[in-house]
């Protein structure tokens, strides 16, 4: 099914752009339709998120939401498959120039939230910047070494398993090898310290504060929005945050809490609700999603 998927995808690529974005659109509703399971899961973290919303705003975000995923994996067979240039038409970069400075002045860790458009970031900016990054095993084969052989076709960007550990991430970071951290999923209580995402406590890798502190790395953000369905996505990298770490890990991780947030305003159909951001409860609260 994997490589039937692929293909489809492949196919779809030679595709007008106002085209693809129709598919992807269609592509988003399918999975709506189907997906009983995260049409829940949106809506509960929608729910969480935004309390002031009536019933009909979040049937309707959580709708935009699975079209604007949708929109955004039929996108990536372009980030995938096609030329430099049609890759640098398909996403514009504002702010470059701060990442740089960082770069200039010692670690940097580019922290990059889960908004939709995050594969088409990554292979974007890897025309233009050496990196490394974590990510997490796929538990399908093809589809992880797909994504491994896609992420790194155009520079040779170190991509560490989250298994594997973080020495050879601290001795790159201190040879100014930046590294892209996505720090915004629940991958349990190892490891991670519990502080508001919209007000409900989640469970956050505190990896960030811990990984500044000991390289003394600054922190860049970078987010991806997408736009219309001929213009391209906007990456858009953020000044490096200033006296961060501050020494209190809570303050730190909370710090990073309330920028997600303040960027997932902006954009709130494109932040990826599907997945299970307060599946980690604190041992005396009941699961949210049953």
């Amino acid at each position: 099914m994997t490589r039937i998927a692929l293909t489809i995808l492949w196919a779809l690529h030679f595709l007008p752009r106002h085209l693809l974005s129709l598919f992807g659109q269609l592509i988003g509703l399918l999975f709506f339709l189907l997906s009983s399971e995260r049409r829940r899961v949106v809506k509960t973290n929608l729910k969480l998120c935004f309390p002031t919303l009536t019933p009909q705003q979040i049937r309707t975000l959580t709708t935009n939401h699975f079209m604007a995923l949708g929109r955004a994996i039929a996108d990536c067979s372009i980030a995938w498959w096609s030329s430099s240039a049609a890759i640098k038409k398909l996403a514009r970069i504002r702010g470059k120039e701060m990442l740089d400075q960082a770069l200039t002045e010692g670690p940097v860790i580019v922290l990059a939230p889960h908004f939709v458009g995050l594969e088409i970031l990554g292979i974007r900016l890897s025309l233009e910047e050496n990196a490394q990054s974590m990510y997490s095993n796929q538990k399908d084969p093809v589809l992880n070494q797909f994504l491994i052989s896609r992420r790194t076709r155009f520079r040779d960007i170190r991509l560490i398993s989250r298994q594997d550990g973080i020495k050879s991430v601290v001795r790159a970071l201190k040879a100014r090898l930046p590294l892209f951290f996505l720090p915004d999923m629940d991958l349990g209580a190892k490891d991670a310290v519990f502080v508001p995402f919209f007000g409900v406590n989640a469970a956050t890798v505190d990896a960030v504060p811990r990984l500044a502190m000991l390289t003394n790395a600054k922190i860049v953000p970078v987010t991806v929005r997408q736009f219309g369905p001929n213009k391209p996505y906007e990456i858009e990298f953020f000044p490096a945050w200033d006296n961060y770490p501050s020494g209190d890990l809570l303050a730190d991780t909370k710090f990073m809490n309330e920028f997600i947030e303040s960027q997932v305003k902006k954009m709130p159909e494109q932040y990826y609700w599907v997945h299970k951001r307060f599946k980690t409860r604190p041992s005396d609260e009941p699961s949210l999603y049953d």
